[in-house]
């Protein structure tokens, strides 16, 4: 189902199948009542996918749309300037409403660390983020997400968990 455009409302840019289950498992912990608030989009097909698609096809949607949020749920690989080098592309206009959110490894990392299944793991983000808590989060293969967690819930908290 597609969002309703002229209320707040988020969608997420997966890198790829596994962040796609990611986020499903986030959807589906939430209330039926914001359903027509959060899309899940097609996986780009890698990270540098997502800020080709960002770029080519949601930079003007956001800016038709000022009541749309953007999530890039992206895999970090290890690397410490990820998360700048995708900040880069976003232009400044949009900063406060795009998120970039992630496995410090990739998914597969949190589901080799016992954190169960991917709906499961994405399950348990919604859960923290609903509950306000930040003991999910502090898992060594999601700490780097501490800066854009606390913008995201500011921003976004208030549309999926009211």
């Amino acid at each position: 189902m597609s969002c309703d455009k002229y209320h707040p409302h988020v969608f997420v840019l997966p890198e790829d199948g596994a962040n796609g289950q990611l986020a499903t498992g986030f959807v589906l912990n939430l209330e039926t009542t914001v359903e027509r608030k959060i899309q899940i989009l097609e996986e780009a097909g890698g990270w540098n996918g997502v800020l080709s698609r960002f770029k080519s096809d949601h930079v003007a949607g956001m800016d038709r749309y000022p009541n749309r949020f953007m999530v890039l749920l992206i895999d970090f690989d290890h690397k410490a300037t990820r998360l700048a080098t995708v900040q880069e592309i976003i232009p400044e206009r949009l900063t406060d409403r795009v998120f970039i959110l992630g496995a410090w490894s990739e998914p597969e990392g949190l589901k080799s660390a016992g954190l169960g299944s991917y709906e499961e793991i994405g399950s348990a983000m919604a859960q923290a983020c609903r509950e306000d808590t930040e003991t999910f989060w502090e898992h060594p293969l999601l700490q780097n997400n501490a800066s854009e967690l606390s913008r995201l819930r500011k921003h976004v908290r208030p549309i999926l968990f009211h």
